[in-house]
């Protein structure tokens, strides 16, 4: 038992000297945990965020110019007023997501009440946007001509009073949500390049044959690998949580720190093995990376960590129960956003544990049939 330790830490040690050595791997691992956290965090898409609009306003009333004065930052850019020849062109060419048509004698109608047509001319092709301002601004321009006619700025109560109460994230801010997903969707990415990348870059430097002769078994080969590329990811984890995420854009880490690194280290468990096993199916580092990219499309959108999966069809939450991204982000979310403890993370932390030792069983056959071929 101790030489087979030995073995295993001496083979990790060399796995580590080998990643060092390599500036490209090296410089992923940190761009990965820093720079892209910090982008995902700051430029995630608000669903209104300067939506371009402008105004064609063919009245020249008080009433139209107060409406143009109600768009402004930071829902949408400040209304340009253009003429009616320039409202097509200007959506032709994706300058503008909304444009205002407002009739002649638009101020004399409402205040006879006809109940004059405004145009509201929408850019569908930008989808996020489009759904969700139209109703805003539908409700803009109600609201300014219903307390123009009144003559006073006021509404009535409602017959019930909501009580909003958000919890977990007060402030509804988008960089508390960007940053500790895409931490999540990194650890998963990196490990399984970097375990896959450690095989191929042994495959081809011929390596492999130097460990053939060598007194050790192809389980403790792939330990070794586990233990190193998961021990690079884990320190990384630990650095990006406190200088980028919580120093940098000063989100709070709401639950206990080491029971979600115990819930990463499971996971690289499992995403090690899964780097090990794709690279066994791969010749050459180019398989290798079109491999990870028909894989991890569906890891990703489909864990849950950017559409709820009781959002989606019944036969892709059924196969995601077999993926270890699922119950990553589920406890991921728990621990971090709602500071859960081990009473209600244990599920997922047993079925990563159960999936882990399922893809090593697989990777490890693969990787024995690898080695004698």
């Amino acid at each position: 038992m101790v030489r087979h330790i030995a073995n295993i830490y001496r083979l990790g040690i060399k796995e580590l000297w080998s990643l060092q050595r390599d500036p490209i791997m090296i410089f992923l691992i940190v761009y990965s945990f820093s720079a892209a956290i910090y982008i995902a965090a700051t430029v995630a898409p608000e669903t209104l965020y300067n939506a371009p609009i402008a105004v064609v306003d063919e009245d020249r009333s008080a009433l139209s110019e107060r409406i143009q004065l109600a768009f402004y930052p930071p829902r949408f850019t400040e209304a340009a007023g253009i003429t009616l020849p320039e409202m097509d062109a200007g959506l032709d060419a994706g300058i503008y997501t909304f444009v205002l048509n407002m009739p002649p004698n638009f101020q004399r109608d409402v205040l006879d009440g006809r109940s004059p047509r405004v145009q509201l001319n929408v850019d569908a092709t930008r989808i996020s946007q489009a759904y969700y301002g139209e109703g805003v601004i539908q409700q803009i321009v109600l609201g300014e001509v219903n307390e123009f006619v009144k003559r006073y700025r006021g509404h009535s109560p409602p017959p019930v009073d909501l009580a909003l109460r958000a919890r977990f994230n007060p402030e509804l801010d988008k960089t508390w949500f960007g940053s500790l997903m895409e931490v999540t969707t990194q650890v998963t990415l990196l490990t399984i390049i970097l375990t896959g990348a450690a095989l191929i870059r042994e495959r081809e430097h011929g390596t492999v044959e130097h460990l053939l002769v060598m007194p050790v078994s192809p389980t403790e080969i792939m330990l070794a690998k586990v233990w190193s590329m998961a021990l690079v990811v884990l320190v990384a984890v630990i650095g990006s949580l406190y200088v980028v995420v919580h120093g940098v854009l000063h989100v709070p880490l709401q639950g206990p720190v080491a029971l979600f690194l115990v819930g990463v280290a499971l996971h690289l468990f499992a995403a090690t093995a899964m780097g090990i096993l794709l690279a066994t199916q791969a010749h050459n580092m180019p398989q290798l990376g079109l491999l990870i990219m028909l894989i991890m499309m569906p890891l990703i959108m489909l864990s849950g960590g950017f559409t709820p999966q009781e959002s989606m069809p019944k036969v892709v939450q059924t196969v995601m129960l077999g993926s270890p991204t699922t119950y990553f982000v589920e406890l991921s979310q728990a621990i971090l956003y709602r500071g859960a403890g081990l009473e209600v993370v244990w599920k997922p932390f047993l079925a990563l544990f159960g999936i882990g030792c399922v893809f090593f069983a697989l990777a490890l056959l693969r990787f024995r049939k690898a080695l004698t071929q």
